[in-house]
């Protein structure tokens, strides 16, 4: 699917793009996250309350099995009041977003960082992003890209593995 055509798909899907929230050891992406945690601010919600209201909110967006309800409503608790207090995201794990456009140079930085972080014996949360509105809001301009905790490391192409091997060891936790 060539860009263009994957970004007119985009503009016609009005569905907000799923944003991650870790539930137990998992990283989670939910639909509406954002947003409900924007109106749950808004509206000044305790957090007893913003809890139910998350909660019941993504459930009817995203499936939440039965026996994850508690995890859930946990980790969204939690969530709104990091946000509440303004706290920073923090984590143990590297953050690696990587940002694909589905090309072959995309897939096979993709399987190189695998094969990394199982070489280096690393623990980390991936992502891959192919959504074009999303990879902009990251400043990215050209995939294939590399965000490592945040930081932009390489864009528009193919690193070494010992250029990735590096930024790992330089960013580990």
């Amino acid at each position: 699917m060539s860009l263009w055509l994957l970004f007119q798909v985009n503009i016609m899907d009005d569905t907000p793009p799923p944003r991650l929230l870790k539930i137990g050891p998992t990283s989670v992406g939910l639909i509406g996250l954002d947003q409900a945690l924007q109106k749950a601010m808004a509206d000044k919600l305790s957090p007893a309350e913003a809890e139910e209201f998350l909660f019941t909110t993504i459930a009817r967006l995203n499936y939440v099995p039965a026996t994850a309800h508690d995890n859930y409503c946990q980790a969204l608790r939690q969530e709104y009041e990091r946000r509440l207090a303004g706290k920073p995201l923090t984590s143990e794990a590297l953050e690696i977003r990587i940002f694909a456009s589905g090309c072959v140079t995309c897939d096979r930085l993709a399987a190189m960082m695998f094969d990394i972080l199982q070489r280096l014996n690393m623990v980390a949360d991936i992502e891959k992003i192919f959504d074009l509105d999303e990879i902009w809001r990251h400043g990215v301009m050209t995939p294939p890209a590399l965000k490592i905790n945040g930081e932009l490391l390489c864009q528009g192409r193919l690193p070494t593995s010992s250029e990735i091997e590096q930024w790992l060891r330089d960013r580990q936790p």
